[in-house]
């Protein structure tokens, strides 16, 4: 005999995350620090950057080509990873995605000499900006699942980076 059929609802069972997602849309793993994980994902960023010129001690140029390429890499891995890891977490723009800092603190050490008192003011900026998100940046927002979340960022970047040349003029 067969048993019979149950016409109960069976609870959703979690599906598993996507792991190269989560990986980059966390920076790997920065993005779960607390308190204020976007804050941990730009001092990762940061502390990148300088590694890389303390290992490799680069010209401008190269140190400027460098972060170019970090960026375009991570907008590319970055937007898709942004949107799975929204999108399986049921969180519009969720915390503890921070590809987004990482790409917008980038931008903002561009063209930075290697010194923390540069580094630190480019730190501020961005977070300063991020943090205020001044037009367009909020209305960048909107834009759909991943591209909204990262393109407030690159806005935000865009700002510290405008911001620090002009004091870097006189400092």
């Amino acid at each position: 005999m067969s048993e019979p059929v149950s016409t109960e609802a069976k609870p959703l069972q979690k599906q598993g995350r996507t792991q190269w997602a989560f990986a980059v849309a966390t920076f790997f793993g920065a993005g779960w620090l607390k308190p204020g994980p976007g804050t941990w994902g730009s001092v990762a960023a940061l502390l990148l950057w300088a590694g890389a010129n303390w290992a490799f001690h680069p010209s401008r140029v190269a140190m400027a080509a460098m972060l170019v390429a970090g960026i375009v890499l991570a907008l590319i891995f970055g937007i898709p990873a942004a949107t799975i890891a929204a999108r399986e977490s049921g969180r519009e723009d969720p915390g503890f995605v921070v590809i987004d800092e990482v790409i917008g603190q980038w931008i903002a050490l561009l063209g930075c000499p290697f010194d923390w008192p540069h580094a630190i003011a480019a730190l501020v900026l961005f977070r300063l900006f991020d943090i205020t998100k001044p037009f367009p940046a909020r209305q960048l927002e909107r834009l759909p699942e991943g591209w909204g979340i990262v393109f407030d960022d690159v806005a935000a970047g865009l700002y510290a980076w405008g911001v620090g040349c002009l004091l870097r003029l006189w400092f």
